[in-house]
């Protein structure tokens, strides 16, 4: 007999600002007890220094997580001169410390212009990304150093914010794998007296922008489970950017057992993936096998029969 699985079941995408000092697990955690729901997951890490936009999916939005984790994503930091750090972040400890030559903000703005377009990065030692089976961040808390392939990532935009003479405060858009505190430290390299960032927000990820965060606080005063997901966006705006296809019954039901249907798919290449829709009700994706089919890919379990 199958386990009942505990809790509400809540489907939706719920945009988190995350407060600084806790990490995104943490922060997951919290929404889901508010939120009693049965299953719940994120779409991309914070440091636990960071804060700002953690988008948490319940439900049957935990099967789309991974479209979003390729989406590009802007920040806000400040970018500390002349001071280097181990982790490249205001939490590390300080190893070495430089003289902040006398800039001027047109300077410094022509640095960044350097660092726009497509670059190489090397991952900070402070990381998730493993080796040989561990994190790097494990490795570097017991002192060791493992060699790092490059990257290569995009800035799309550094702008420029406030300039202080040995402090400035950046806006940046980046592609998915961009490490903001590499960005800064090699930033400091190229004015020739280091830098580490203290502080970092999260401002957009995809479709999604800061102005719809909530805070825990403010999911804890609202007064019921209501209100609090009537805060909840639907699962589909996690693949709103693939092309959309409304299905008639027979197509849907034959898609809802596992089989292929014909289909509308115009100039859509073979293996494109498609939203499928019945009667304005989303069901899940399907993928484009040939001209005119089309083939189940991921589909939601709450889908009405009826409607399939």
């Amino acid at each position: 007999m199958a386990r009942r699985r505990r809790g509400l079941p809540v489907d939706g995408v719920l945009l988190l600002d995350k407060p600084q000092g806790v990490s995104s697990n943490h922060a997951l955690q919290r929404a889901r007890r508010l939120f009693q729901a049965q299953k719940a997951g994120h779409t991309g890490t914070l440091d636990p220094m960071a804060t700002g936009l953690l988008p948490v999916c319940f439900g049957e939005a935990t099967k789309f997580t991974a479209y979003l984790l390729e989406a590009d994503k802007t920040y806000r930091t400040r970018v500390e001169l002349g001071v280097i750090t181990d982790t490249g972040d205001a939490e590390g400890e300080v190893v070495e410390r430089r003289t902040v030559p006398r800039l001027a903000e047109a300077e410094v703005a022509a640095v960044l212009d350097r660092f726009v377009g497509e670059i190489e990065q090397v991952p900070p030692m402070h990381s998730a990304l493993k080796h040989q089976g561990r994190k790097l961040y494990e490795l570097a808390r017991e002192g060791k150093t493992v060699e790092r392939a490059v990257r290569r990532v995009r800035v799309y935009d550094a702008r420029l914010l406030s300039f202080e003479g040995d402090a400035f405060e950046l806006e940046v858009r980046v592609s998915k794998g961009t490490y903001i505190r590499t960005l800064a430290e090699d930033i400091g390299e190229a004015l020739g007296c280091g830098a580490h960032i203290s502080m970092l927000r999260r401002l957009g990820t995809g479709p999604f922008e800061a102005e719809g965060m909530v805070t825990p606080e403010a999911l804890e005063a609202l007064p019921d489970q209501a209100a609090r997901e009537a805060l909840l966006l639907p699962v589909d705006v996690l693949v709103a950017g693939l092309p959309r296809r409304e299905l008639d019954e027979r197509a849907a039901r034959r898609l809802r057992h596992g089989q292929s249907a014909g289909l509308e798919t115009g100039e859509l290449p073979v293996d494109t993936l498609v939203r499928l829709y019945r009667d304005e009700t989303f069901l899940g994706l399907g993928v484009v096998r040939k001209a005119g089919e089309i083939a189940p890919r991921r589909l939601l379990s709450t889908a009405p029969a009826d409607s399939a």
